[in-house]
């Protein structure tokens, strides 16, 4: 048997007799990430990094000179899975500061949710030069646009297949580990509790985003909805959308016009990839 199909049954029998026990068993589990090594085709990048700490032992890893780029990974994810972006930004002349997020990586910590990237990434701006851009990949895109609102500031900010509302995320979360509607419940208040605000609150429609902005999104994406960028779209006025027909969830990342649309928000050109308007 699966383990995720072991905890569905777990949770559809124990959830409706011990819903708090449950929730916070599976509050646990998604807010502790798992480490996986990168990739061969990662390593050439990585060889050629510099490794920073910053403040409260965050860690970075920095390449090139020139105006400074922020990336935030997404969760699960590495610094290195920016590798053909970090190399055109490289290339273009800019300085490019990835970090490993909160217990990711080499940063401290044992858990991690969106509030915590985006903590991190103001206390990594706070020892960096003006930010020329910020781009993050799902929920680094989620953590990007929150730490806007706790007063990260930056000439540009791209997201890449990131979500508009946390609590969908949780509400999927939720249904993909088969919680009974009490235990659902749990669940999310446990969460909401531990981040220190409520779900709802965290929504971009909520959000104020004055700067330039890319959104991209491959209609492929099987771990978050391409609607999801439309609703992005929708609350930031001046932002841009690339829809790709495909990419997924992470090998969008490394399509071309993606690496050009960047390139074009970051040098005020117009993008020459199929747009939405």
């Amino acid at each position: 048997m699966s383990t995720l199909k072991w905890v569905r049954g777990v949770n559809g029998t124990l959830g409706w007799f011990a819903p708090q026990l449950v929730a916070s068993k599976m509050r646990l589990a998604f807010m502790t990430p798992r480490s996986f090594a990168p990739s061969d085709w990662e390593l050439p990048l990585l060889a050629k990094s510099e490794r920073i700490t910053l403040r409260f032992g965050l860690s970075a890893l920095r390449w090139g000179q020139g105006p400074t780029v922020l990336l935030m990974h997404g969760w699960e994810g590495r610094p290195t899975q920016f590798a053909n972006l970090i190399t055109a930004l490289v290339d273009a002349g800019y300085t490019v500061v990835a970090l490993d997020g909160p217990a990711h990586g080499r940063s401290p910590g044992r858990e991690a949710n969106v509030v915590l990237f985006a903590r991190a990434m103001l206390e990594a701006a706070a020892e960096l030069p003006p930010l020329q851009a910020v781009i993050g990949h799902s929920m680094g895109g989620a953590s990007a646009m929150l730490a806007v609102q706790l007063g990260l500031r930056t000439e540009t900010l791209v997201t890449i297949g990131a979500p508009a509302r946390i609590l969908g995320v949780l509400r999927g979360f939720a249904r993909m580990v088969k919680l009974p509607p009490k235990a659902r419940s749990a669940f999310i208040r446990q969460v909401e509790k531990d981040v220190g605000m409520r779900a709802a609150t965290l929504d971009v429609a909520h959000y104020q985003l004055d700067m330039p902005g890319l959104i991209v999104h491959a209609e492929d994406d099987r771990y978050v909805s391409a609607k999801e960028s439309q609703l992005i779209h929708e609350a930031w006025f001046d932002s841009r959308l690339l829809r790709l027909e495909e990419g997924g969830h992470h090998r969008v990342m490394a399509d071309p016009r993606v690496i050009d649309g960047v390139l074009s928000l970051l040098s005020g050109r117009s993008l020459q990839a199929r747009q939405s308007a």
